[in-house]
């Protein structure tokens, strides 16, 4: 999935996709990684939205680029979630959203 390696890419930690066809009608999945502060959150962001933009596909909504503490990219059956750690672990979207089928991306994968 391409949010998913933009997100490699900037050397985003911890990529989980979370399938949630069937369970949500939010979104069809969340790709949720870690950025290590502010900068590298913001970097995760701006290369995620350059590289789907090459695909065609552009964010219906972006939030929290300001603090870049949890920046939220939503691109209609895809929403990505881009977290510094205190914020990861306070959300624990993984817990909430437990029933998701996931994938684990990159480093995380190899574990």
């Amino acid at each position: 999935m391409a949010c998913a390696a933009s997100a490699e890419d900037k050397k985003g930690k911890n990529i989980v996709i979370m399938n949630l066809q069937g369970i949500s009608i939010i979104a069809d999945y969340f790709v949720v990684c870690t950025g290590s502060n502010a900068i590298q959150v913001k970097a995760i962001s701006d290369h995620t939205h350059e590289k789907l933009s090459l695909e065609g596909l552009s964010p219906l909504r972006t939030e929290g680029l300001r603090d870049a503490r949890w920046v939220l990219m939503d691109f209609g059956t895809v929403v990505v979630h881009i977290f510094q750690e205190e914020e990861r672990l306070y959300y624990n979207l993984e817990r909430l959203w437990g029933d998701a089928k996931f994938t684990y991306y990159g480093e995380q994968q190899a574990k």
